[in-house]
């Protein structure tokens, strides 16, 4: 899927199908992604994602359609996002742990058309979750894995591609603009219903150029992802900047310490970020000797208070080389700030974010929608504090209204 025009380096696309398509070329056949059996080359990667597309397009998603994507951490989740992207399409991820109600609702304020989901996981069939729900714009229901009543599955929405000629899908692609909506993330809902984060496929890329620069991803890194592809940590911090640095994304699908440690281990990974929770039970498990380590290199945390203590322990009994810690929300893109390498680890714990070393991410404008549909603009700003994470941050905000 190689866009027209496109970069010499994956680190400067400006959209994410020009970025699957640079990194195609750069790093040709290099492991891209590895889930249970399934190994993707980057280059094959670019060519599921194009098939992807058509299969989209046969579906009738047009540029600027909403497709909703309610899954855990899978190879399919990747392929479907830049495939529904190279279409034109908007990402809208959904929590997993979502109950039926709450997954409706953002359905239905996002307006999405397909819905990418699973039959069953973790002893729910998010199908069967749907039923009886009010969804009027909602066409089509796709099931990865596993079965649903009147779902179609991935295998046979796939095969949707070979009614979309090759030539026009390529065509599509390197039409999308930087400035075209790439996904609408929704804030949690802490203090009402969850709103609606609008982010462009420049905005993206231009934030996680610059994270995925300053935390030392690199070609050839082994990144388990642990962190959810519904969040920004997983999604655009995870497996978009693995593509983008030449990276080979491992999806984990649910956190538990040993079976993270067994896949350390036996799978030589390098990059394990995460929230403090998931150090803490590592350095806890009665059994951590018995697991090789050696091979971890990059750990990102945040999310949470650090005590200064286990960062001291990620690196002298977890083995990690660099400790980093990095402040976000979703209304910026997910990153605004983030520590710097050398770092002393006082720093890295209590003022990553408010550091004067502290790096600030470049993000963009963007723009909140009124309740008459007219954007506007507005600013957000955190008032600063002595506790970690809260610091003054002025920065564009874009959601839709409730």
């Amino acid at each position: 899927m190689q866009a027209a025009g496109a970069p010499t380096l994956p680190s400067e696309s400006r959209t994410v199908p020009a970025l699957v398509a640079s990194a195609a070329a750069h790093y040709a056949d290099a492991c891209a992604v590895e889930d249970g059996d399934v190994r993707l080359g980057f280059r094959v990667l670019a060519a599921e994602g194009l098939r992807a597309a058509r299969a989209f397009a046969t579906a009738g998603v047009r540029k600027g359609d909403r497709v909703g994507v309610w899954a855990p951490n899978l190879v399919e989740w990747i392929v479907a996002a830049i495939g529904l992207q190279s279409a034109g399409g908007v990402l809208v991820p959904l929590n997993t742990r979502y109950k039926g109600a709450e997954a409706a609702y953002i359905l239905r304020k996002s307006g999405a058309r397909l819905l990418l989901t699973m039959g069953d996981f973790l002893g729910t069939n998010y199908v069967e979750a749907l039923s009886g729900e009010e969804l009027p714009g909602l066409e089509r229901i796709v099931t990865f894995r596993g079965q649903g009543a009147g779902a179609t599955s991935w295998a046979d929405f796939l095969v949707g591609a070979d009614d979309f000629p090759e030539d026009e899908a390529r065509a599509r692609a390197e039409s999308v603009a930087h400035d075209d909506l790439s996904d609408l993330l929704y804030t949690s809902g802490t203090t009402g219903n969850p709103k609606g984060v609008m982010m462009t496929h420049g905005q993206t890329l231009r934030v996680f150029a610059s994270w995925s620069e300053i935390f030392g991803l690199r070609e050839g890194d082994r990144y388990l992802v642990v962190n959810p592809f519904f969040h920004t940590f997983g999604y655009k911090a995870g497996w978009l900047s693995s593509i983008m640095r030449g990276a080979t994304v491992l999806p984990h699908q649910v956190f538990d310490a040993e079976s993270v440690m067994e896949r350390v281990s036996r799978e030589q990974v390098s990059v394990l970020p995460g929230p403090p929770t998931i150090y803490q039970s590592m350095l806890a498990h009665p059994e951590r000797d018995r697991f090789d380590l050696s091979s971890l290199r990059l750990a990102v945390t945040g999310a949470a208070a650090i005590p200064v203590e286990l960062v001291r322990r990620m690196g002298d009994e977890l083995g990690f080389e660099r400790v980093l810690t990095a402040y976000g929300l979703t209304e910026v893109c997910g990153t605004a700030t983030m520590c710097r390498p050398g770092d002393d680890p006082e720093t890295i714990a209590t003022t990553s974010p408010a550091s004067p070393r502290a790096t600030s991410l470049p993000s963009a404008s963007t723009q909140r929608t009124s309740t008459s549909g007219m954007a506007r603009p507005e600013v957000v700003a955190m008032v600063s504090g002595s506790s970690p994470g809260r610091h003054m941050v002025a920065v564009p905000h874009t959601s839709v209204s409730p």
